[in-house]
Order: C-alpha cells, then structure tokens, then sequence
C-alpha cells in the first residue's frame, strides 16, 4: 500500500472516530457495524472502479450524457434560439465564451425531472430502491420503512424521498429520522447527478459514472455515520412497512411527464436564483475582507479562509498537505454555498492546481447536499410531512448537516484508498 492510500485508510478511521466521538450515546460501540459499512463503501468503490466490465459501463454512461444533453439543446434551441445552443445569427468570433450556463446546461434539470417521473410511474425507479433498501435493510438492520426512504435518496430529493413513507414518518424512531436526514444531505438526487456528470466531462473521463458511484458509496457511509452520532435505544425496534412502490400520485404517463416537468421548473428556478445570489454574496464579502490588511502578501478573502479551516478535513480524505488549502476551499464552498458551485469552481482551477488523484477525490468528497442551504430546505420539507415532529428535526438539522460532511468525506477518503 503506497503512502497516499495509507493516508486516506487513516483519515477513514480519524473520520469514523469523529462521528463516534459526537455520538449521543458513547456507551455503544457498535465495531461490527463499522466494519459492514467501511467494507460495503471499499467493495462498492473496488467493483465500480476495478472491475474491467464494471469500469467500462460506467464510462458507457457518458453517452447516456451526451445524448440526453443534445436532446435537451434541440429544446432549448428553439426555444431560446442561438443563446440556447442554436445557429447563431452572426460570425462567432470566440466561441468559447458562447455556452450560457442558464440557458444551455441548466434546463437539463428540466427533462431529467420529466423523464425520471416517468420511470418512477412505469415502476423502473421502484424495482431498483427495493433492490437496494433490501440491501440496506440486510446489512444495517434498518426498518422497512426507512431503508426504502433511504434507498429512494439515489434517485429522489432529500425532501421527495420521505415522502414515499409519509404513513410512517410519525412512528420513525430518533435514530432512524437522523438516518433519512443524514443519507439525505450525503448524497445528490437523480435529478442533478447528469447536470454535475456534464460539468465536470471537461476535466473527468466518465464523470456521469463516477458521480453515480459517489452518491452509492456514500449511502453506507451515510448510514454510518448516522447510527454511530444517534445510536438510538440498545432494545429499540427498528419501524418496520412493507411499503409498496408507490406512490407519488402520478396517473397517467402524461401525468407523470407534466407533473415531473413542473417539479424540474422549481429546481431550474432555485439554482439559477442561489446561483445569482450567492455568487454575489461572496463578490460582497471578499470586497468587505479586502478592507483588511493583506496575510502572507495576499488579500484575504472568504475561499481563502474556507480554505484553511477545511484543510485538516480534506487532508483525511487523502489530499497530500501542499493541495489541503486549495482543496479545503471547494470543500468549503460546498458547505456555506453548495456543490454546484464548487464543481464549478473545481473545473475553473489552473492546470497543476490538484493532481489528478486530488481531483478526484475532491469529485467524490463534493458529491451531496450538505450545505446551509439545503438544511434550511429539509427542514422546511420534513416540518410539512411531518409537522408533529418539527421541534426534533429543528433539533437534529445542524447534526445532519456534520454528518452528512463527515459521510461525503469518508467517500473522498474511500475513492483515494483504491485509487
């Protein structure tokens, strides 16, 4: 084992006892569950990434990528004309300054949200969750209930995803809310996983296929980290449901198509919007710090100060100690910003910034929703599924949002143990 896989095999442990040490209950030592996750996470991450057939279908996916992309541009071509892709009417001079993000890369929210309602109707998106929540149900002893609400966070939001065991949401344990809201925020829908694949195609070859992989190796880590920072009771009964496929109400295939639509609309709405504003917000705060004086003959600014404080977390990922800085600013950026961001902050880094393996380590470490943002999201969207349980999930948000850093992390650190 070379040095850089020995660094990441122990930031995985530094990274597990930090979950543990935030435990609410240190009395259990759960060992046995330790060791299923960390060796589902390193199977998950050597079958996808070493295995020949494996590594050469996940590539294949790309041109699931190139396809839905291209036909996404003839949408928004003729609606928006050449600013959506279209012939433009006059001599391109610089035409890589052309590509609109808004108008040509976005909307591909749109026709993943449509067309991943209409799998969900057709029962393609059902049979493969019950796949995984059995599997997840079977490895960590998690309830019927909450392993398919878990298992559903591959494909659906982190507010979506709950509401597939609405009936049950009341009856969840502590333990077993933190689970939904930890692998919530660890993980990224279906919905963006091929707009972050088409982002980074640019520096990743396979970008769809490794991003797929993060999201699936961080649902162990997730639940990982979940169990060990609220343990629940010795003798609690996991909240057991057969729960059927179901429903998200759709009744027709249109239906489905046309409800999936409006769902994508309020998506492509919310990161244009977060995009503009936050942008803006961090041009406002680096001018404010520019104010002060300059540190180690350099102006200060908000990445650079993310930078530093996120440095010791990406190092345990296995980022060598002369990139942590660079690195600890994506990390960081995800955090108080979100990952769209920083992906988009990770393809604009000069040549040699990262090395190739920092690179992608940082691909994996950046993939899931916690952030501020989206805690404020969830517990909006779980307050209104379940608004009983408002005061508790106000309560375990903040949690949540650690856990699911600390779960994305043990990702960054998997994919750098075998690579």
């Amino acid at each position: 084992m070379s040095l850089p896989m020995m660094q990441s095999a122990l930031g995985l442990l530094i990274l597990t006892m930090i979950a543990w040490g935030l435990s609410e209950d240190r009395s259990q030592r759960p060992w046995r569950l330790v060791a299923t996750s960390l060796g589902l996470q390193i199977l998950i991450a050597l079958l996808l990434t070493r295995v020949p057939f494996a590594r050469e279908a996940l590539i294949a996916l790309n041109g699931v990528v190139d396809t839905l992309m291209a036909a996404t541009n003839k949408g928004t071509a003729f609606v928006f004309g050449y600013v959506g892709g279209g012939d433009a009417p006059y001599d391109v001079i610089q035409p890589q300054h052309a590509f609109v993000l808004g108008f040509q890369a976005i909307p591909l929210v749109l026709v993943i949200s449509a067309l991943s309602a209409l799998l969900w109707y057709w029962r393609v998106l059902p049979l493969v969750t019950r796949g995984f929540s059995i599997l997840l149900q079977r490895s960590f002893g998690l309830g019927g209930a909450v392993g398919f609400g878990t298992a559903a966070n591959i494909f659906l939001g982190m507010v979506e995803a709950p509401l597939l065991i609405r009936p049950y949401m009341a009856r969840l344990t502590r333990s077993e809310l933190f689970v939904l809201m930890t692998v919530g925020l660890a993980t990224v829908a279906g919905t963006v996983i091929v707009l972050y694949a088409f982002i980074l195609s640019s520096v990743l070859e396979g970008a769809m296929g490794q991003i797929l992989t993060a999201s699936l190796i961080s649902l162990p880590a997730a639940v990982l980290v979940a169990k060990l920072m609220v343990p629940g009771g010795v003798a609690e009964e996991p909240t057991d449901g057969q729960v059927t496929a179901g429903d998200l109400g759709y009744q027709s295939s249109m239906d489905a198509i046309t409800r999936g639509t409006l769902d994508g609309l309020q998506l492509f709405l919310n990161i244009i919007a977060m995009l503009i504003v936050l942008v803006a917000l961090v041009a406002l705060a680096n001018i404010l710090l520019g104010l002060l004086p300059s540190v180690a003959d350099a102006p200060l600014t908000l990445e650079r100060i993310l930078g530093w404080v996120f440095a010791p977390l990406v190092w345990c990922m296995g980022i060598p100690w002369t990139e942590a800085a660079m690195a600890g600013q994506l990390m960081g950026t995800k955090t108080v910003l979100n990952e769209f961001i920083a992906y988009l902050n990770l393809t604009g880094l000069p040549e040699g910034a990262l090395s190739d393996r920092s690179r992608l380590i940082m691909i994996y470490g950046l993939c899931g929703f916690a952030n501020f943002g989206s805690v404020g999201i969830m517990i909006g969207g779980l307050s209104a599924i379940v608004p009983e349980r408002r005061k508790e999930i106000t309560e375990l948000a903040m949690k949540a949002l650690i856990g699911g850093t600390l779960a994305a992390s043990m990702t960054g650190a998997v994919i750098g143990l075998v690579s």
